[in-house]
């Protein structure tokens, strides 16, 4: 009986001694495997590293890009508004210049005209002067209404003259 136990105890130690290896074995393939799968995480994680930096300077790259695009565009808007403001002045101004002309035309027409009154009430006045149909106070308005026409000519001249001037 004691062999039998002593047997027994031994086939226990050597099983489990047995058993203590194969556990060995088995835990060096699973450290193995758990080692491979941790490179491969690592692999993995460091390739998902790379890409989303490669994404995140294509992002900025792109962002750059739009803000380029937008400072030319800001530019491009600018220089229109430049050149439709000298486009605006540079009519205002032959508005100006032709708005001018036509003022000098209808001072010319007015001084025209009152030197036209002035001699048609001259000959007038002297018609009726040698018809004798004048009194000497009649006379006197006709030579005040020629001095007013001939103060007028003066004052549209002088008008003149300053418009000219402008040009």
């Amino acid at each position: 009986m004691k062999n039998l136990f002593l047997t027994l105890a031994l086939i226990l130690c050597a099983g489990s001694l047995f058993a203590q290896t194969e556990i060995e074995q088995d835990s060096t393939i699973i450290m193995t495997n758990e080692a491979e799968n941790m490179a491969i995480q690592e692999a993995v994680e460091a390739a998902e590293e790379k890409e989303k930096i490669a994404l995140a300077e294509q992002i900025e790259q792109a962002e750059k890009e739009a803000e380029a695009a937008e400072k030319a565009e800001k530019k491009a808007d600018k220089a229109e508004q430049k050149a439709d403001k000298a486009r605006r002045k540079a009519e205002k101004k032959e508005k100006k210049l032709k708005d001018l002309k036509d003022d000098i035309a209808d001072k010319k027409e007015d001084i025209l005209k009152s030197e036209r009154k002035i001699n048609k009430m001259t000959e007038d006045m002297a018609e009726d002067k040698i018809k004798g149909k004048l009194s000497p106070n009649d006379i006197e308005k006709i030579n005040g209404k020629i001095e007013k026409e001939k103060l007028r000519i003066l004052k549209d001249k002088e008008k003149l003259r300053k418009l000219e001037r402008k040009i």
